[in-house]
C-alpha cells in the first residue's frame, strides 16, 4: 500500500450473530474508510454494532460478508495466521485497563511490544520507556498498578497500545472512567500521534466531552451508519 492509501477500507460489510430463528443481523452494509493519520469517533446507542465493527477491523472476529481491507490486506477469507500477524501491528485500548497487577508499569507496557516476533527484551524495554514518556509517566515506570491512580492506569494502557508504534489504534470507550482533564489528555495524545507519526485512530465512545477533537464522527444505529460529520 502507498502513503495515500487508507489504513482501513470497509465495503458492504454485514455481520450476524446466532443461527436459525435466533440469527440477528448486527451490521448492515457498512462502508467507510479511515485515512492515514485520521482521528475518527464512532458513536451510537448500546447494541448498535460499534464494538462489533471495531473487533472486525481489529482481526478479533472473522469477516462473514463484505470486504475489510486492513493495511492493504483483505480480511475476508484470511486464515488465523494472517489475522494474528495483522493484529500484532495494531494498538488496542479498552475501558478496562487490563493491567497485570503483579507487573510494574514498564513491564505491562513491554508486553505490548513483546507480542511482535523478534523483539528482544532490551528493545521492548526501550520502546516501553518511550511510550510511558509520551503519556507523562516516566516517573512511574517502576510503580505497580495498585500504586497508580485510575487515570494513571489508563495512561499505562494507552502507552502499552502505542509502544509498538502501531499504524492503527482501536479504542473502545477509553475515556469513560476518566475525569475531564485525563480524558482530554488521552485524546490529545492520540491526535498528536496522528500528526507526528501518521497513526490512525478509531475510537468508540459515548463521551461527548471529546467530540470536538474528532476529525470525523460516525453514528451507528441498528447496525447501520446513519450519519457522518466532519471531513477526516
Amino acid at each position: 500500500m502507498t502513503a495515500e492509501d487508507p489504513i482501513v477500507t470497509v465495503r458492504a460489510l454485514n455481520h450476524w450473530f446466532g443461527s436459525g430463528d435466533a440469527r440477528k443481523q448486527a451490521l448492515e452494509n457498512i462502508t467507510l474508510q479511515l485515512p492515514r493519520g485520521s482521528f475518527t469517533v464512532l458513536m451510537g446507542p448500546s447494541g448498535s454494532g460499534k464494538t462489533t465493527l471495531l473487533t472486525l477491523i481489529g482481526c478479533l472476529r472473522s469477516v462473514q460478508d463484505g470486504s475489510v481491507r486492513l493495511l492493504g490486506h483483505e480480511l475476508n477469507g484470511a486464515d488465523d495466521h494472517a489475522l494474528t500477524r495483522l493484529r500484532q501491528r495494531l494498538g488496542f485500548i479498552f475501558q478496562a485497563h487490563n493491567l497485570h497487577e503483579s507487573l510494574t508499569a514498564l513491564q505491562n507496557v513491554m508486553m505490548g511490544v513483546q507480542v511482535r516476533p523478534g523483539v528482544s527484551d532490551a528493545l521492548a524495554s526501550q520502546a516501553a520507556a518511550r511510550a510511558l514518556g509520551l503519556v507523562g509517566l516516566s516517573d512511574r515506570m517502576d510503580y505497580l498498578p495498585a500504586n497508580l491512580s485510575g487515570g494513571q492506569k489508563q495512561r499505562v494502557a494507552v502507552a502499552r497500545a502505542l509502544a509498538g508504534n502501531p499504524a492503527l489504534v482501536l479504542a473502545d470507550e477509553p475515556t469513560a472512567a476518566l475525569d475531564k482533564d485525563s480524558a482530554a489528555d488521552v485524546v490529545d495524545l492520540l491526535k498528536r500521534l496522528g500528526t507526528e507519526r501518521g497513526t490512525t485512530t478509531l475510537l468508540v465512545t459515548h463521551d461527548t466531552r471529546i467530540l470536538d477533537r474528532a476529525d470525523r464522527i460516525l453514528t451507528l444505529e441498528d447496525g447501520r451508519i446513519v450519519s457522518v460529520a466532519g471531513t477526516g
